[in-house]
């Protein structure tokens, strides 16, 4: 799988880099992480979301099986605990689909203020052999 990697100073992905310039490869859940965090899925009816739900367009066709998170929902809020609460639960909700499909035994995120108007974001994931901790920022 071709790696991305998080870049907090923009607040986006950008495919990663091999030390000899070509892309970097990864077997591990970083990018499905980023991909899973960073992707916007669709706002449900009672999210609020005037006009534009979002999300991604399988999702009209598979209701069931939904991609990406609803973080994007937290953009332009105000720094309170409860936005820092919600932004634990969807990006819990994005990642429970590592559960579901075995790939791990359990995710746990952890969300905190770390500057003015900047959420952190810590990521534990522990799969069979290893847990794994990976942090993002993003920009509200």
């Amino acid at each position: 799988m071709i790696a991305l990697e998080w870049k907090s100073t923009v607040g986006a992905a950008d495919l990663a880099l091999a030390s000899t310039g070509a892309l970097a490869s990864e077997t591990a859940l970083q990018t499905a992480v980023v991909l899973s965090l960073f992707t916007d899925a669709r706002a449900r009816p009672d999210d609020g979301a005037e006009g534009d739900r979002r999300g991604w367009v399988g999702d009209a066709f598979t209701p069931e099986d939904r991609y990406g998170s609803r973080l994007w929902l937290l953009k332009r809020q105000k720094q309170t605990e409860e936005t820092r609460r919600r932004a634990e639960d969807y990006a819990n909700e994005a990642l429970a689909w590592l559960v579901e499909a075995k790939l791990a035994i359990s995710v746990s995120v952890t969300a905190a203020w770390v500057a003015r108007g900047v959420l952190g974001l810590s990521v534990s994931i522990a799969t069979p052999g290893d847990i794994a901790t990976s942090q993002f920022t993003m920009r509200l």
